[in-house]
Order: C-alpha cells, then structure tokens, then sequence
C-alpha cells in the first residue's frame, strides 16, 4: 500500500496569456521506506510538485494522500500541524536560525508544536550526524556539510511520515556531497525513512530505489532501479 497518493496533480501560474502550468496532470504513488528521485531540467516542475507535497504550496487540482489523508482537505491551521508533523524538509541552502545552536535548530519543529524532546532521538540523531561534538555551536561556526547535516537532523526528529530534500547537495562540493547521500540513505535503512529527492545529479538520483523524470510538469518516465532498501 503506498503511504503518499498523488491523483491528477494542476498548478497553474497566472492567467490568460500569462498563465504557465508548472505542473499538468501528475499522478504517482510512493510505498514506505522507498527512496525516490526526482529529475528534471530547471522549470520543469520538480520544486514545485515537491512543496506541493510538503503541504508548502496548495495545487490549483488534484489530490495528495499522505497516510491516507487528503492533505489538502485540512484548513490552513491543520494544514501547519500537517507541515510539522509529518513532513520533514531539507532545502539546498541549510535554512538554520543563525542564533540558535545546533540542537536548538535541530528540536525547533518539536518545540513549536508544543511537544516534548525526545532526548533518546536527539542523542542518536547527534551521533549518526557526527554532530555530539558540534552541538552546542552556531550555524556560522559549522562547515557547509555540517550545517546541511543540521537541517537534516531537524528533518528527522520529528519522525516524519516523509523527507522531503530539494537539492539537498547544490551547494556543497563533491565529497561533502556524498556524505549527505548516504546520511539520507542510512536514514532511509536504519528508520525505514521514506525519503523523495529532487536533484539535477546523476550520481544521486542513480543511488534512489526509483527515478521519476519530469518536463514540461509532466512525468515522462518513472524508473524502478532497485529494490527498496536494497
């Protein structure tokens, strides 16, 4: 049974002679635990379809299901709790608060839903990012790696139902991008994290269980590469 139901999918942007259709009749479905990447030339859709799936940014038609539920069904007050709760996000610029340290960015989504810290999480979270010795720093003491490991660690704690990473290695070089893969890719193993990536990288999209391509906010091809979890 897939945790995430995309039906039929429209945005369109202005009107008229103005009006450009970012996304045009997307359908797919996504079962738990699997790794998807998402390519596609720029303008093609990809950010779009993937705040549209965070619960970011409302489609003008069609319908998505997390965990059975029609997001988009909620008002704008369950639509926050939605965000918080059950979507973690990984945007290519880190998106850190600069004057919170790193486990205070990593336990904002908690705290701003009013709930306790899961203190067992945060520790393993800390260790696995190789963050324990970093944790009290601010964003500008950390190392772009570092900090994208931050965002990630935010991602997580929450347990979400998805991640969601918009080129989440953009602005990191080679090396530091690879170690952010296969953080995602540990994530995706150790917590069975159902993990969608878009990304303009090759070398990454090749690591996911599955590709989907998009032009024009069409899908032309949606590729099983492996196994999940394999």
């Amino acid at each position: 049974m897939n945790i995430l139901q995309v039906e039929h999918l429209c945005k369109v942007y202005g009107s008229g002679e103005n009006e450009v259709r970012a996304l045009n009749d997307v359908s797919f479905g996504v079962e738990k635990g699997e790794f998807v990447a998402i390519i596609g030339p720029s303008g093609s859709g990809k950010s779009t379809l993937l705040h549209i799936l965070g619960g970011v940014d409302r489609p003008t038609s069609g319908k998505v299901y997390l965990n059975g539920q029609d997001v988009y069904a909620q008002d704008e007050e369950k639509l926050a709790i939605f965000r918080r709760r059950e979507v973690g996000l990984i945007y290519q610029f880190y998106n850190l608060i600069p004057v919170l340290n790193v486990v205070e960015n990593m336990t904002l989504p908690v705290l701003m839903d009013g709930r306790r810290v899961n203190a067992e999480r945060l520790n393993e979270l800390l260790e696995t990012l190789k963050l324990t010795d970093r944790k009290s720093n601010l964003p500008n003491q950390l190392s772009g790696g570092q900090q994208q490991r931050v965002s990630i660690g935010r991602a997580l704690m929450n347990a979400p139902t998805v991640v969601l990473a918009d080129e989440p290695t953009g602005n990191l070089d080679s090396k530091n991008s690879q170690e952010i893969v296969e953080l995602l890719k540990l994530s995706n193993r150790k917590y069975n994290q159902t993990l969608i990536v878009i990304t303009h990288d090759e070398n990454i999209a090749l690591q996911a269980d599955r590709i989907l391509a998009i032009e024009d906010g069409r899908i032309t091809k949606d590729e099983r590469i492996r196994g999940k979890n394999a």
